[in-house]
């Protein structure tokens, strides 16, 4: 199994480009994709920031500057980023992503509609804006 889904395209190479902050990954259907640590960071899969369930998610914002430490993988089917702001509970399986790849542009327009709804700026720092989420 490749990912979480049967029919993942698996990776072939994944290269950590720390000062244009990207993540740069390919896959053996021929897709590549670089993806911005801000990104990644925003839609970790973590519990911290997806919460448990629809509507729980937290904004992420001041992230554009956030680095990736180190990648550990975990088992065959992702990877665990190790960001500079000290979050790391977020794993990143093939499948998520490749969605990621296939999706960027639309993801990021929607996270700027989120912060223009939310009132707050890209770069603010992170507080309390209501709602909780897991911080495990």
């Amino acid at each position: 199994m490749a990912g979480l889904q049967a029919h993942t395209p698996v990776p072939t190479d994944i290269v950590l480009h720390t000062t244009s902050k990207v993540l740069e990954i390919a896959f053996d259907n021929g897709n590549n994709f670089r993806l911005p640590y801000e990104l990644l960071r925003v839609y970790s899969p973590s519990a911290e920031v997806q919460g448990h369930g629809p509507g729980q998610e937290v904004l992420q914002t001041g992230k554009r500057h956030v680095g990736i430490l180190s990648l550990e993988p975990v088992g065959n089917y992702g990877v665990q980023p190790h960001f500079s702001d000290g979050h790391n509970s977020g794993i990143f399986s093939w499948d998520y992503l490749h969605q990621l790849g296939l999706n960027e542009q639309a993801l990021w327009v929607q996270y700027q509609q989120r912060l223009q709804e939310a009132g707050v700026d890209r770069d603010a720092p992170m507080t309390e804006r209501g709602g909780s989420a897991c911080h495990s």
